[in-house]
């Protein structure tokens, strides 16, 4: 099996069957002795083997992170808007529709995913200390991915069924299980979260680090994955002291080595230089375009031994001038957070380069330069993502920045890895749990310090920051934005830091996403006088994504479609339009208040 698990033919047909069990109906059973079924496949350790390369596989379908089910929190976060005013927005707006079937894309996916995992595990045994080495980094790769499906599935639809024994549910179709009570929603999401912690606690017992070397240290999860969103997962429910001892541990090499790699861009392109590279806690594998299929891949079903294997994240991003979807687009609060500080040398930020498009001085002789993919472009040509709302063009996890080929090669084709998770947001987690727990400390303004100084920019002083408060603040909304703009994952953190349950927090979302619409024609005939790099004034701006928040909807809301199939289940609070204010208030969690850095 080669770095990037491509999925053996024979796996690949058997976890597409899995999701629909045998009946206990006499009927006439005719078997197919060529054929493999989950009563013959799965007695091996090459074929549990194969199992695992087919849940990897399914975390980079459609609703997985492919496009949709990475989307989705990108859209939720206050870093990007939607320029094409179609696609995602729903999402973007924070009022999804139950009835609007992409909604569950991601709800169907990370099921099918743990369809497969649930398969594996029910072939591993209870007793870990008999099993094999293999064996149990089978069984520690199953658990991982399934604890990131859950992860997920909290994290978006609040209440999910959980299911965790393979003999446990008859179908995929509704998921034949309840899921909680339509009074309380959240007593089903912290059920899910419990399970998240205990999979990747287990994950990370049984996992070696990527110091084993070979595809450990080159895309498989390992014992620093685990742990890593083990961290996450607890910082969820703001269990900081639990948190900051993984953290803690990543930090000393307890599970293997980790460091910031010199060059921030390093994270952002495709190929075994950069890949899998040292910062990489955890990453998605993607097939380098030039050696990829010919079939797109889009849902579990339609799985093919010849498909792209690549992801539809540049599509996405992509200006239309470029031949890109043009749907979503970086905010100008993102952008001008960025222009707000220098480094050292007195340059611009050297994050800013690769997370948004647009042409600066300061770009002239660095990297590829002032390029779009290989056209050059200047101070006057302003490249927007969406020709009829404007927007500047996310340049992360595409090849905006990289040369290699001069437009977007549209559909499942970016071969670019997605690094979910870097040692830069385990350093910032650290500094975040132990603000919360003790600060201000120097220890919290060191680990900040470390991503800072990767990028030139000055040191911070303690003497800076009074109050818990305020390094909460810039932890928050300007250290956390600058280096992961533009990724998933923000839209996790609004939800876990009570954001919606506070005015003065949502205010400042509200103007966080404001965006006014442009284009070159109105700006050459004097229409408009802005450009889309300027500042937005939320009170005269075109929209802002908040504006249309409707309580509960921080949540995707469970599909109608879904709860038709299974009367057990019940909706959410997106469902419902409930408030989940209190669940937050109610925990003794609290929101902390907007503090102006300025002063």
């Amino acid at each position: 099996m080669n770095i990037k698990m491509k999925l053996y033919k024979i796996s690949l047909a058997l976890f597409l069957g899995l999701g629909t069990l045998t009946s206990c109906e006499d009927k006439l059973e005719l078997t197919n002795p060529n054929q493999q079924t989950t009563g013959t496949f799965g007695k091996t350790v090459s074929e549990l083997e194969e199992g695992v390369i087919a849940a990897y596989n399914h975390t980079r379908m459609e609703g997985t992170y492919a496009r949709v089910g990475y989307m989705i929190d990108v859209c939720r976060g206050d870093e990007v808007w939607n320029s094409s005013q179609v696609w995602y927005m729903p999402f973007d707006d924070l009022n999804e529709p139950i009835t609007d079937e992409i909604g569950q894309w991601s709800y169907r996916d990370w099921y099918y995913t743990i369809n497969v995992c649930n398969y594996v595990l029910s072939r591993c045994g209870e007793d870990n200390t008999s099993m094999s080495e293999q064996m149990k980094y089978i069984k520690g790769q199953a658990l991982f991915i399934r604890g990131l499906a859950y992860y997920n599935l909290a994290g978006y639809y609040q209440n999910p069924p959980l299911i965790t024994d393979y003999s446990q549910y008859s179908s995929l179709d509704g998921l034949y299980i309840a899921n909680g009570s339509k009074e309380n929603p959240n007593a089903q999401y912290d059920l899910v979260w419990d399970q998240v912690e205990s999979d990747f606690t287990q994950a990370l017992e049984l996992l070696p680090t990527k110091a084993l070397g070979g595809e450990w240290a080159k895309g498989r999860a390992t014992k620093g994955s685990a742990a890593g969103f083990l961290a996450r997962a607890l910082m969820m429910r703001h269990k900081y002291s639990d948190a900051l001892t993984y953290l803690k541990n990543i930090i000393s090499g307890q599970y293997g080595t980790y460091e910031l790699m010199k060059n921030y861009g390093d994270n952002f392109r495709e190929g075994s230089s950069y890949e899998n590279n040292n910062e990489s806690i955890y990453e998605v594998q993607f097939l380098d375009y030039g050696s990829q299929g010919t079939d797109d891949e889009w849902t579990p079903v339609n799985t093919s031994a010849n498909a792209t294997q690549g992801s539809a994240i540049e599509s996405n991003f992509g200006p239309g001038r470029f031949g890109g979807w043009a749907d979503l687009s970086a905010s100008p609060w993102l952008y001008n957070l960025f222009k707000a500080e220098k480094t050292t040398s007195g340059k611009l930020d050297p994050r800013l380069y690769w997370t948004i498009g647009t042409y600066e001085a300061d770009w002239e002789g660095f990297e590829f330069g002032n390029k779009a993919y290989t056209t050059t472009i200047s101070d006057d040509d302003f490249v927007v993502t969406n020709n009829n709302y404007g927007g500047l063009p996310v340049a992360k996890n595409t090849n905006m920045r990289t040369g290699l080929y001069d437009k977007v090669v549209t559909g499942l084709h970016d071969g670019i890895n997605l690094r979910l998770m870097r040692y830069s947001d385990v350093l910032l987690r650290a500094a975040e749990c132990e603000n919360e727990l003790n600060g201000p400390t120097q220890q919290a303004i060191d680990w900040i310090n470390q991503v800072r100084n990767r990028a030139e920019l000055p040191s911070l002083s303690l003497s800076d920051f009074d109050s818990k408060d305020k390094l909460f603040e810039q932890i928050a909304n300007v250290e956390r934005p600058k280096e992961f703009g533009c990724e998933t994952g923000r839209g996790f953190d609004l939800i876990r830091w009570g954001f919606y349950y506070s005015a003065d927090r949502l205010q400042q979302i509200k103007e966080h996403a404001a965006v006014n619409f442009w284009t070159q024609a109105s700006y050459n005939d004097g229409s408009i006088d802005y450009t889309p790099k300027d500042p937005v004034d939320y009170s005269s701006c075109s929209k802002s994504s908040y504006d249309t928040w409707l309580a509960g909807h921080e949540f995707l809301p469970i599909y109608q479609g879904t709860l038709n199939d299974n009367p057990n289940l019940v909706g959410n609070s997106a469902n419902y339009g409930t408030s989940n204010a209190s669940y937050f208030s109610e925990k003794g969690w609290t929101v902390h208040p907007v503090v102006n850095l300025g002063k």
